[in-house]
Parts: C-alpha cells; structure tokens; sequence
C-alpha cells in the first residue's frame, strides 16, 4: 500500500468507502480520506513509525509519547480514543489506525481483578497495567490516574510513575477516596482547594521529572453537586496547569456546548459512555460543532469482548465450536500476535543447535543432513523432510574445548516406525542432551543423565532405552 503520511500533522486522515474488505478508520474529521483494503489493515503501523520518523527534531530521533500527543492536540480536527484495558486491546487499537488510545480503570479493574471500577484496584495495579499497555504500541496512551490515589504529594507519585511507565498523558479526577465509577451513584468530591492543589502538585512532578507528560484534569462535580459547581472547578483547574479539560457525565448537548465555551484554546475531552451513560451520544461530527479535541469510548472494546465469550461459551457448553465467522483463524491469531515476525527475527540468531520444527516431525539444524527420501523406504510418502543430524565435529569445530569423560561419548538415536521403516538414524554427543529431547520430544520425560551417569564405565554399543512412543513408534538409544 501507498502510505501517504501529512506533512503537518501526526494524524493519519482515513475514512471508509465501500462495504467490502474495507476498514473503517474515521479519525482526523474532515481531512483527506483513503481506503484500505482489508490485507492492508496490518501495514497501518508503518504510517505512524514513517511519519514519527519524518516529526522528530531533525536527528534522527523518534518523538516521546507526550510530545506525540501534544502534535496531535495541536492538530486540526477531533480525535477519537478507544479505551484499552490489556496490551492484546492497545494492540488492536493501533492496528485498526487511531492515532492514540485511552486506558480505562473500569476495564483494567475488570479485566485484571474480574472487579468493579469501585477503588479497589491499586496505584501499583494501574503502573503495572499500564507498563505493558505503553510497551506493546508505538502510539500515544493516555493514562486514566483516578484520584492520584491520595492527597497531593499521592499525586506526584502518581504523575511520577505514569512517566516512567511510558504513558503520554494522565487523567486526574477530583473525586474522594474510595473514588466511584464514572455515571455511577455515590460519587462525592473533595473541596475546590484541594482539587487544584492537586493539579499544581501534578504539573510540579511533570517539570520536576523532565517531562512533558499531557495532564488532563476531569472533575466529577456536575453530578456530585451541580452544573455550575463543574464549570468554576474546569476554569480552576485550567487555571492550575492542566493541558486538556474533562466534566464528566453532562447531562445534555447544551451543558456540553456550555463546557466548550470555557478557555476556547484548552482543549476539551469527551466521554461517549457505550450503553446507557448520562452524557448524550454525539456523533464526532456533532462533537466538532460543540467543540472537543478529544473523544473516549471507554467500554466498546471490553464490551463487546464479554458478549462475545459469552457466546462462544453458550457454543462449547452446548457441545459446539464458536461459528467461524465469530472468531479469528489460528493463522490470523498468530500473525496478529506477531508469532511471523518472532520467527522472521530469530533466524538472525539462529546457531546450530539442533531445534524441532513443529510441521516436520523429527528434524535438527546442522551442515550434515540424512535424507530419508534417499533409503530405500518402500510406499514412504515422498513429501517426507529431510532429517538433519548433528555430530560432534559442528560443535567444537574451532574450539579448545572439549567434554570430558561420558560427556565425550555419543549417542546414536534410532527411531523405526510402525509399519518397520526406520525414518531417523543420528548420532549426537552425549552432553547434548537438550538437542536429543528437541529431535526425539518423546524422551523428555527420561532422566537421560542419570542413565548415562550409570554407565559411564560402559563399552561402546550398549542400548539405554528401547521403548515404543505413544505414536506406536520405535524409539532405541544406543551409547557409543
């Protein structure tokens, strides 16, 4: 595909345009649109990395999450922000093309602790989440702080330790403790004093530490108090440092408005609460009218990952597969797990130690190879691999070293199948015994080094073990 990456922008501009094979990427409202087709959805990785490449200071260097997230605050048009709970859902963010992601509390409390989004999960919870969420992407995530986890000097930690975990920015909220859910009942705040107190001692860890971590202060007063308590709270805190403004659960498009009217220049978020929230569901069109920047949708992606386990439980339960259809294939499974690209990496690192390929049955890497195809096998099927063995001369060719004692013995492993056709005939040193499990799996479960510690005055030609796999296979081990 032909990434075309903005010249200005860190956004990547991309909306649908057919039904078919197409993947919706409906971010950067109003900007230039392409399509990507369906095998395209993997390749929209390289647009963030080309373009954070192209944004950086001119050394080379690729930009922090913070600053990331910055260019796109900067940037024209409204950002939408799914919420991720795990790094397997940050993942399927930024394969999907968003430009940034949310965490969300409620999802990582439900996901990590299978609990409600009621205090109970911890700062050093949230820190560890979090760490594994920044490092499984390359894009911008903002980190959901809840309350700091405590007074002022909490805060600071708190900031502290989302920088350090790899986040862009952070949202505070000026709830009490044990904080409630977002649109939830129960919610109670603390004073105004404290509330910005709390942003001053967050935008005081950010220059402390050297950072330039995106602060977003959200303030849970609209439904703990009033409408009117939200807005003095959202100009105080703007007041205080905060680089984005959040009045969570208004109540109607006109208290939004109302909200958006407050410093024009802040940015503002958005939280289009999935299923059944108080705030109204708009559009991102209608929320570029009102006036946000920014847009979460904090429960899609753990919702519909409950709905769908459900169902594929009520199948299994009723003795059936999930449909197809529902799910992805192990193959789709595996690349998007990156098991192609782990497997590309390693054979830069490849050695000659002998290592089972899991689609070839018995096979080892080495310069010396016994082609099974070559005997004389009867009906044996043609499409057999060829089986590489492994001698002692590979392993300490230019080297001093050399094993001592039984160590410097070999063993020759001879495997016959069921129907009397021996497929493999290797000799292997005696001190490599992890090469002889990978080529014959069936021995793992064998103390070999007890055995050859048993018969370390032995002669040459001595069987070990003669047994029959679960596969009907002959297995013999010979020392020699």
């Amino acid at each position: 595909m032909n990434c075309c990456v903005p010249s200005t922008h860190t956004s990547v501009y991309l909306h649908h345009a057919s039904s078919s094979g197409s993947t919706r990427c409906n971010f950067g409202i109003g900007y230039p649109q392409r399509v990507l087709t369906k095998s395209d959805r993997h390749h929209l990785n390289c647009v963030w990395k080309v373009y954070a490449a192209r944004a950086s200071d001119g050394d080379g260097s690729v930009d922090s999450p913070a600053k990331s997230l910055r260019k796109l605050l900067e940037s024209p048009g409204i950002h939408l922000g799914p919420a991720c709970f795990d790094a397997l859902s940050a993942k399927l963010v930024e394969r999907a093309g968003f430009d940034f992601c949310f965490t969300t509390g409620f999802g990582i409390s439900a996901a990590r602790l299978g609990l409600p989004d009621t205090g109970l999960i911890s700062y050093g919870e949230m820190v560890d989440q979090g760490q594994k969420i920044t490092g499984s992407v390359s894009i911008p995530v903002i980190g959901d702080g809840d309350n700091g986890y405590g007074n002022p000097m909490n805060v600071k930690r708190t900031v502290r330790g989302y920088i350090d975990a790899g986040f862009a920015g952070i949202i505070l909220e000026d709830q009490v403790s044990p904080k409630a859910c977002g649109h939830t009942q129960g919610r109670k705040v603390v004073s105004r004093e404290e509330a910005v107190m709390k942003i001053k001692a967050a935008v005081d860890a950010r220059k402390e530490s050297g950072s330039d971590i995106v602060i977003v202060a959200r303030t849970d007063s609209r439904q703990a108090i009033s409408f009117g308590e939200s807005i003095w709270r959202a100009r105080s805190l703007a007041d205080a440092g905060a680089d984005v403004l959040f009045i969570d659960a208004l109540a109607s498009k006109e208290e939004m408005k109302k909200f958006c009217e407050v410093y024009p220049l802040v940015p503002k978020m958005a939280n289009m609460l999935e299923g059944g929230g108080k705030t109204p569901i708009l559009s991102p069109m209608e929320l570029v009218d009102v006036g946000y920047k920014l847009v979460a949708y904090p429960l899609s992606l753990l919702g519909v990952s409950i709905r769908a386990m459900q169902d594929a439980l009520v199948a299994i339960k009723g003795g059936r597969l999930p449909s197809p259809g529902s799910m992805l294939s192990f193959e789709e499974m595996k690349e998007l797990l990156g098991f192609n690209a782990y497997y590309e990496e390693e054979k830069r690192y490849a050695s000659k130690i002998s290592q089972l390929q899991p689609d070839q049955g018995y096979i080892s890497s080495s310069k010396y190879s016994y082609n099974t195809q070559n005997q004389d096998t009867g009906n044996q099927n043609e499409q057999d691999p060829a089986i590489e063995v492994v001698t002692p001369e590979i392993y300490y060719e230019d080297s001093s070293y050399r094993p001592f004692g039984i160590w410097n013995r070999r063993l020759r492993v001879k495997i016959t199948g069921r129907d009397g056709i021996e497929t493999l005939d290797v000799r292997i040193p005696a001190g490599f015994l992890d090469g002889i499990i990978n080529i014959v799996p069936a021995l793992g479960g064998i103390n070999l080094k007890e055995l050859l510690d048993d018969q370390r005055g032995e002669v040459g030609g001595k069987m070990l073990l003669d047994f029959n796999d679960s596969m009907g296979d002959r297995i013999q081990v010979f020392l020699e």
